[in-house]
C-alpha cells in the first residue's frame, strides 16, 4: 500500500509499505480521509519522535477485514458491532477509565490513553496518512459508525471537535456570558460555534477579515480585526494581538486562546472580569515561559486553565453534533490533497493562508 512515511525532521516521503496484518478482535480499515492536525505537524517539523513512523490520527474509512476472536479462533466478538463495509470514524486514544487520572477525569494523563491504538506500520502513530490502518482492541470503544447521509470527511472531524468540546466543558459558564475567542482558524471557529450553541455571546479576533466573516456564520456576536496585513512580507508575527480596550459592559466572563500568543494571554487577563477564566488550547510547546501577574489569579480569582487532547466519554455527544450538522464542519474544510501529496498538505497546514482552514488528506482528491 501507499503511505506517507516520516523519515526524520521535515522529511515525509511517499513510499510503498506492507498492508498491516491484524490480530484477533482487531479491524483493518481502508482510509478515506485524514485531517492534518497541528500535533502531527509539530512532530514532523521538529523531529520530536524517532523515525520511521506513519502519522495521521483524524481518520475515517471503511472496514475491510475483521479479526477472529478468542484463543480458538472462532467468530470475533466484534461481529455483533461491526461488519465489513461499515463506514467508520476512528479514535486513536481511549483511556482505561480506572486509574488515578481517569478517576479525576484527566484522561490525557492516563498511561493507556498515551498509547496509540491505530497503526499503519512501524511504531504506532495514528497511521491515517496511509491506505490502510490496523485498529487495536483497546481503542475499539472509540470507533463510531458514520451515518449514510454524512461524509468520510465529517467522520474525520470528530476527533478535533471532541478536543474542542472537552475544552468548552472545562469552562464554568452560564447562558448569556461573554466569551472571547482569540484566533479563528479551524479550531477557533469550532470554539465559536460550540460556545454559541451553549448560549454564549462570543467575541472573536483574528488577523484576517475573511475568517471574521466566516466567524459570523459560525455564531460570533462581535468580531475584531487585530491587524490587517497587506502582504505576506508585512504580515506580523502571530504573537501580536491587540485586543484594544473594552468597557465593563462588554467585559468577558472567559477567554479562549486558540493561538499560542503570550500577548493575547496578557490582554485576556485585562479584559475578563474577576472570577473569569482563561483557557489555553494552543500553548503546547514545552519550555515556553511567560510572565503572569499572580495577583490576578489570587486576588481577582481569575482562573488559568489548560485543555489538551480528547475525551472519549463525550464521543457520542460529539457524533450527534457533527452528524446532525449543528456543528457543521463542512465549511471548515478548504483544501484536499492526495496521499502522495501529504507533505504539501502538512506544509500548507503549518503555514496557513487567509483562504486556508482545515486541510485533509483524501483518497478522493
Amino acid at each position: 500500500m501507499r503511505a506517507a512515511v516520516y523519515r526524520g525532521a521535515n522529511d515525509l516521503r511517499p513510499e510503498t509499505v506492507p498492508v498491516p496484518r491484524i490480530g484477533k478482535n482487531e479491524l483493518l480499515v481502508r482510509v478515506a480521509a485524514c485531517g492534518v492536525c497541528p500535533t502531527d505537524i509539530k512532530k514532523i517539523h521538529y523531529g520530536t519522535l524517532p523515525p520511521p513512523r506513519i502519522f495521521g490520527h483524524e481518520t475515517a474509512g471503511t472496514i475491510v477485514k475483521i479479526g477472529a476472536g478468542g484463543a480458538s479462533g472462532g467468530a470475533s466478538v466484534l461481529a455483533s458491532r461491526f461488519k465489513i463495509g461499515d463506514r467508520v470514524a476512528l479514535h486513536h486514544h481511549v483511556p482505561c477509565l480506572d486509574c488515578h487520572f481517569c478517576r479525576h477525569h484527566a484522561f490525557a494523563q492516563c498511561a493507556q490513553y498515551k498509547q496509540t491504538g491505530i497503526t499503519a506500520g512501524f511504531e504506532p502513530a495514528g497511521g491515517g496518512f496511509a491506505e490502510y490502518v490496523r485498529v487495536m482492541p483497546f481503542v475499539l470503544p472509540g470507533v463510531v459508525k458514520i451515518p449514510a447521509k454524512n461524509t468520510f470527511e465529517e467522520g474525520a472531524m470528530l476527533e478535533p471537535v471532541n478536543t474542542v468540546l472537552k475544552a468548552v466543558k472545562r469552562l464554568a459558564l452560564l447562558p448569556g456570558d461573554n466569551v472571547l475567542v482569540a484566533g479563528q482558524g479551524p479550531i477557533g471557529l469550532m470554539f465559536t460555534r460550540l460556545l454559541q450553541l451553549r448560549g454564549m455571546n462570543v467575541l472573536v479576533t483574528d488577523l484576517f477579515d475573511s475568517r471574521l466573516r466566516l466567524a459570523k456564520k459560525f455564531g460570533a456576536k462581535w468580531t475584531k480585526l487585530v491587524q490587517s496585513p497587506t502582504s505576506k512580507a508585512q504580515r506580523p508575527a502571530r504573537k501580536t494581538l491587540d485586543l484594544g480596550h473594552w468597557t465593563l459592559d462588554a467585559a468577558m466572563n472567559a477567554a479562549v486562546l486558540a493561538v499560542p500568543s503570550d500577548a493575547a494571554l496578557k490582554q485576556a487577563f485585562e479584559v475578563i472580569r474577576g472570577a473569569g477564566q482563561i483557557l489555553l488550547f494552543a500553548h503546547t510547546k514545552r519550555g515556553a515561559l511567560t510572565e503572569v501577574d499572580l495577583a490576578s489569579v489570587c486576588v481577582d480569582e481569575k482562573d488559568l486553565l489548560g485543555s489538551y487532547s480528547a475525551d472519549f466519554t463525550i464521543q457520542r455527544e460529539v457524533a450527534r453534533l457533527v452528524f446532525s450538522r449543528q456543528m457543521d464542519v463542512r465549511g471548515l474544510i478548504t483544501h484536499r490533497f492526495s496521499l502522495d501529496e501529504t507533505a504539501k498538505a502538512v506544509e500548507l497546514a503549518a503555514h496557513p493562508t487567509p483562504e486556508s482552514l482545515k486541510v485533509i488528506v483524501s483518497h478522493f482528491a
